[in-house]
């Protein structure tokens, strides 16, 4: 599958999913795809504590690890309302650094040109902390 038909693919299970579990109101799933074509879907928890809550991929990615599979492709969709069109939302710092865990997925970003947009996470973080390290190094962490 190309690039754009993944993207499309992440988009419509995650809308399907937000409209099923959430009917009316907002509502917010991420899908990741897994190295051996699964999708994993989470949403965010639902807390009365603000700092006991969790991002909405953190699910997904907890399910990849546990499968042992590799993620290829995340991508995190909200609406306000039923009424409301979809957003794509940039992963935040904290799953930048849960993703980048796998090295070379690619990631639904925000782009008001285009509302379905998928880039390599490494370009999120042009300088990540991790370029300070051989490839070799790092195996240690994604070879486990």
């Amino acid at each position: 599958m190309q690039q754009n038909e993944i993207a499309q693919v992440l988009f419509s299970k995650a809308k399907t999913f937000i409209e099923n579990r959430y009917p009316t109101g907002w509502g917010g799933a991420a899908v990741l795809r897994t190295v051996n074509n699964n999708f994993l879907i989470s949403i965010a928890i639902e807390t009365c504590n603000a700092g006991a809550s969790l991002c909405i991929e953190t699910g997904a990615i907890c399910e990849a690890h546990k499968l042992d599979e590799a993620v290829t492709h995340s991508i995190c969709v909200v609406r306000d309302s039923e009424k409301s069109e979809y957003k794509v939302l940039t992963p935040c710092g904290i799953c930048q650094e849960r993703l980048m865990y796998w090295d070379d997925v690619y990631v639904g970003v925000t782009d008001s040109d285009s509302p379905l947009k998928l880039v390599p996470l490494r370009d999120l973080q042009p300088f990540h902390w991790s370029k300070a390290y051989d490839k070799k190094d790092m195996e240690f962490y994604s070879n486990r």
